[in-house]
């Protein structure tokens, strides 16, 4: 963007999901209850993984360093769009806008990183159980997690940069936070540019982990199918399972929004699907890493146990 223009569009003014008080008001109730959930839930597994030593292991690893980004994502955008649900005039500032986009960019793609990293772990512990610990050793986590978060961050920067230097026609926003997309309506000069890089960085950020999920998921599943007890098969799938979930809720909702075809998306449909994964996915996390992961539950029960003990 030219400095005229950056000195002239001085803030943006976000629409938000509605301009009913009363709705505003039900949504600041609803998300506040989200987010305080989120919190909690992801602040718990930190714990957990923390004070429980049978959880040092990579997968849990991982998990913690999801938990963290889930934690940060959400408060990248979350208390602006509560504030927003009390007020009148819904307004971030140029250089406020600019940091949250390449902050919740970064995020989000350093999950997808790690999701792809994640599966990567899961296919080493189902397809070569005697050799987890060999191969998933402490240096290669860290640097797992590194280039997870390096790659999310420098695909931000990128992105960032090519929309803030369009010249922006007007400051009003179409979304509840600073997006891509939505900042990209703002320009008043041919955006073809912007929207293939904007489809080569979906493609970077999310088929290319996509594409490592899928193959270490076709590895572990043929491996389980050469398990001959049932009982064998079951364990290892539920190794397997709280992953896949959270694969498939993320992967889908993403690509829902961003590899769709342009014509055939809207600015209210982006919107919802952006809001269930900025809100809905990282509350959902926690659960699904607790209630069907056997581990997570007993440790559960062992640190609650110990602080007992100490009462």
């Amino acid at each position: 963007m030219r400095k005229e223009n950056q000195t002239w569009m001085s803030e943006f003014i976000l629409l938000g999901l509605s301009s009913c008080w009363e709705t505003q008001v039900s949504l600041f109730v609803l998300f506040l209850v989200m987010y305080l959930v989120t919190l909690l839930g992801n602040f718990i597994i930190l714990l957990l993984i923390r004070l429980d030593s049978r959880l040092n292991t990579p997968m849990y690893f991982f998990l913690s360093v999801l938990s963290f980004v889930d934690i940060c994502y959400t408060n990248s955008t979350v208390p602006q769009m509560l504030v927003h649900f009390l007020s009148a005039w819904k307004s971030i500032p140029f250089y406020s806008c600019v940091l949250q986009l390449s902050i919740s960019l970064a995020l989000g793609g350093s999950e997808f990183f790690l999701l792809g990293a994640m599966a990567y772990d899961r296919y080493v512990a189902v397809c070569h159980p005697l050799r987890y610990t060999v191969i998933m050793h402490g240096g290669l986590c860290l640097g797992l997690a590194a280039g997870c978060l390096g790659a999310g961050f420098v695909n931000s920067l990128m992105e960032t940069i090519i929309t803030f230097r369009l010249p922006l026609c007007h400051n009003v926003i179409n979304h509840f936070a600073c997006e891509v997309l939505a900042v990209l309506r703002l320009s008043c000069v041919d955006i073809s540019f912007n929207m293939v890089m904007v489809a080569i960085s979906g493609f970077l950020v999310i088929m290319l982990p996509c594409v490592l999920v899928l193959f270490s998921y076709g590895h572990i599943v043929a491996a389980i199918l050469r398990i001959r007890s049932t009982q064998g098969r079951h364990k290892a799938f539920g190794a397997c399972a709280s992953h896949l979930t959270m694969v498939s809720m993320c992967f889908g909702t993403v690509i829902f929004t961003y590899v769709r075809p342009a014509a055939g998306s809207s600015a209210e449909q982006e919107k919802m699907v952006s809001l269930f994964y900025a809100v809905v996915t990282p509350m959902l996390n926690p659960f699904i890493y607790s209630l069907r992961n056997k581990e997570v539950m007993s440790a559960s029960r062992r640190v609650l146990g110990k602080f007992n003990e100490k009462k």
